[in-house]
């Protein structure tokens, strides 16, 4: 990338360019609930949310969420065409000298068929969680 890579944390006005990100790589999708109430609760616990632009215009995020016990990496990804090209590599970096400053593990979801977010994951210790499956109900706490 001949371009300079900045990556700063999230501002509220970056919402409307995070969405559309999060939108073209299949990210955003409404059943996750991820929208700027719920970015907004977990900023304020511990969470942080990074971004990456280039020349002023966003092209991957990095959100993490604290639960007290460990940190979970969600949608990490970088626009498409942009991608493989060490924009990723910068991030998981940041998210790992977060990581450091609270002294906590670090858990992600990736999808089967990913297999460059994957090799970027292993890369940086990433390991599967022998035995476990991942399990969810997205439809509590919400209304109907």
């Amino acid at each position: 990338m001949t371009k300079q890579v900045f990556i700063r944390d999230y501002q509220e006005a970056d919402y409307p360019d995070l969405m559309k990100l999060w939108e073209s790589l299949d990210l955003g999708r409404p059943e996750r609930g991820d929208d700027r109430s719920v970015i907004a609760k977990t900023l304020q616990h511990d969470g942080k949310l990074l971004v990456a632009l280039v020349e002023n215009r966003l092209i991957g995020s990095a959100w993490i969420t604290n639960n007290g016990r460990r940190l979970y990496i969600h949608h990490m990804g970088v626009a498409k065409g942009l991608q493989r090209q060490g924009i990723g590599k910068r991030l998981m970096e940041k998210i790992l000298e977060f990581a450091d400053t609270w002294n906590m593990q670090i858990k992600l979801e990736v999808h089967q068929t990913n297999p460059h977010a994957t090799a970027l994951y292993r890369k940086y210790g990433f390991e599967p969680l022998s035995g476990y499956m991942v399990l969810i109900n997205r439809n509590t706490g919400r209304k109907k």
